[in-house]
């Protein structure tokens, strides 16, 4: 019903920068917060940045100063500037959303995820 995918993962050398997308589709009347989490090899899945409806963010005390989340309501969308990237910036990076749908549902959706590396 609701689908959720993101863009703009690659491979980037260290110090380099990066932009995530994820567009959000299907039966959406309102879309509250929009997040970005990451899980790296070995690593347990984390919070990296999010953005309520309203437009306040929170971010991760080891991406803060580097990383910018946005979004553009008109398109559903949510982004992640990443820049200063590090090696340990790397992981599948997946989109997060808190959605209400038609009919009257709400639950929060997953993306499949999108794969940063950053090499040294």
């Amino acid at each position: 019903q609701v689908q959720l995918v993101e863009s703009g993962g690659g491979l980037v050398q260290a110090g380099g920068s990066l932009r995530l997308s994820c567009l959000a589709s299907g039966n959406i009347r309102s879309i509250n917060t929009m997040g970005w989490y990451r899980q790296g090899p070995g690593t347990q899945r984390e919070l990296v940045a999010y953005i309520t409806s309203g437009g306040s963010t929170n971010y991760a005390d080891s991406v803060k100063g580097r990383f910018t989340i946005s979004r553009d309501n008109a398109k559903n969308t949510v982004y992640l500037q990443m820049n200063s990237l590090k090696p340990e910036d790397t992981a599948v990076y997946l989109c997060n959303a808190d959605i209400t749908t038609y009919p009257l549902r709400r639950i929060e959706y997953w993306g499949k995820g999108t794969l940063v590396t950053v090499s040294s």
